[in-house]
Parts: structure tokens; C-alpha cells; sequence
């Protein structure tokens, strides 16, 4: 393949990243608080006040449907049958935000083949069985996180289209739509520059999901990082002794 044809093979990667920072970049400016307009009148409240600096009646904040007890600035907070729970305080939108957890970690199990991908040949057996039984679970746990990832974010599309985390979810979820396209054409599309790709968007994935799941991503990131460090230190200290062993036959 030619330069050119390499440098075709970048074109959806770039598009998906274009995307990802624009709604990333979105979510700030909207957001109050980070850089954005305040939510409501001029004391941000998102509602103006009358002349005794009471919000008027008949308002969001008086009917419960702002950011009062049990109100989540969505109209989550409403008497009985009137919405839905807010994200994260039980019911389904806490199953759906736990799954979302999920996927970080499968996503970085995932991830973890890279630190195997070299070692097939270690001289630690140990770390042989786990490279071959990562380079089979790679895409699995690929096609997991998108089908994860999918459900919770389809769930508070349809419910919390409002939240301020939606389009950072939107721009996570198509750089993974990106990440498992590359990964699922690296052997049909047979273009060196598509691992390269491939593995580039899923290291650039970190900080969108960061901006969307907060301290959760440097768990998962962390936990990967921890066996990287692991398989090199074992594959080292594995070395030495077979070094010696090959002396020893000859």
C-alpha cells in the first residue's frame, strides 16, 4: 500500500474525533458552573424571581421539579407518578449506571492485550498462557463493551436527554463505534496503518470518558496500567532463568 492509501485509512478516525471534541466541547459551554451561561435568569437558578426574591408561583422549584429534596434539575423530583428517578438513586437508572462501570472495566480488560501482544514467546510461561488466552478474549470483550455501552447509553437517551452527561456520552460512544470498526477491519482491510489506528483511538478514548465518568476511568485505567507493570516485571525476572537453561543444554 502507498502513503496515500495509509493516509485514507485515518479519515473516519479523524471524523469520530472531530465529533467527540465538538460535543465535548459542547458540554462544557452549556454546562453552568464550567464556563457556561447560568441555567436560568441572572442568579443562574433557572427561574426569575419576584420582587420578594421568592421564585413565582406555579414555578418548577415550588411544584418540586428543580433542584429541591429528591429533585435533579430535570423534573426527576416530581410527586407521585410525576417522573422519573434521577440517575444513580435506585431503580433502573442505578442498574443502567452500573452497567455503564461495567463496560469501563471490560473496555480495559480489553485494552490489556496490548501488554500480552509481544509476550506469545516470553520465556515465562505463565505469561504465554495469559497472552494467548487475552489474544482470544480481545475481541470479545470488545463487542461486550459495545453492546454494554449501547444499552446504557440508549437507556438515558430516552429518559435523561436532558442530562448534561448525554453529550459526552454521545461522543464516547462514537469514538468506540470507530474503535470497534478499525478493529473490526484490521483483518480485511489489510493497511499496516490500521492497527496503529485502531490502538491511537482507544488511548484517546481515555480522556473523553474521563470528561463523562469522572473517577471511575482512572480506576480502570489504573488497573490496566497495574498489568502492564506486571507482565513486564514477571517477563523480565523469567528471563535470566532462561537464559540459563539454554547455557545449561548446550
Amino acid at each position: 500500500m502507498n502513503n496515500k492509501s495509509q493516509m485514507k485509512v485515518w479519515i473516519a478516525a479523524l471524523a469520530a474525533l472531530v465529533i467527540a471534541a465538538v460535543l465535548v466541547i459542547d458540554h462544557y459551554a452549556d454546562t453552568p458552573g464550567r464556563g457556561g451561561p447560568p441555567a436560568g435568569g441572572p442568579n443562574g437558578a433557572g427561574f426569575t424571581q419576584d420582587a420578594g426574591g421568592s421564585p413565582p408561583s406555579g414555578s418548577a422549584a415550588q411544584q418540586g421539579e428543580g433542584r429541591g429534596p429528591g429533585g435533579d434539575g430535570f423534573g426527576a423530583g416530581r410527586g407521585p407518578g410525576g417522573g422519573r428517578p434521577p440517575m444513580g438513586e435506585g431503580g433502573l437508572g442505578e442498574l443502567f449506571t452500573t452497567l455503564g462501570t461495567i463496560a469501563l472495566y471490560t473496555g480495559a480488560a480489553g485494552f490489556s492485550w496490548f501488554w500480552f501482544k509481544k509476550k506469545l514467546k516470553s520465556p515465562s510461561m505463565l505469561i504465554r498462557r495469559a497472552a494467548k488466552l487475552c489474544y482470544g478474549l480481545h475481541k470479545l470483550l470488545g463487542w461486550a463493551t459495545l453492546l454494554i455501552i449501547a444499552v446504557h447509553g440508549g437507556y438515558f437517551l430516552v429518559t435523561k436527554i436532558h442530562d448534561d452527561k448525554i453529550l459526552t456520552g454521545v461522543g464516547s460512544f462514537v469514538m468506540l463505534l470507530a474503535i470497534a470498526g478499525y478493529g473490526f477491519f484490521i483483518t480485511r482491510i489489510r493497511v499496516k496503518a490500521m492497527r496503529l489506528v485502531h490502538r491511537t483511538l482507544s488511548i484517546l478514548w481515555v480522556p473523553v470518558l474521563l470528561v463523562h465518568a469522572g473517577g471511575s476511568v482512572l480506576i480502570a485505567v489504573a488497573a490496566s496500567a497495574a498489568v502492564g507493570a506486571l507482565v513486564w516485571f514477571v517477563d523480565r525476572a523469567a528471563a535470566p532463568s532462561a537464559v540459563s537453561a539454554e547455557a545449561q543444554r548446550e
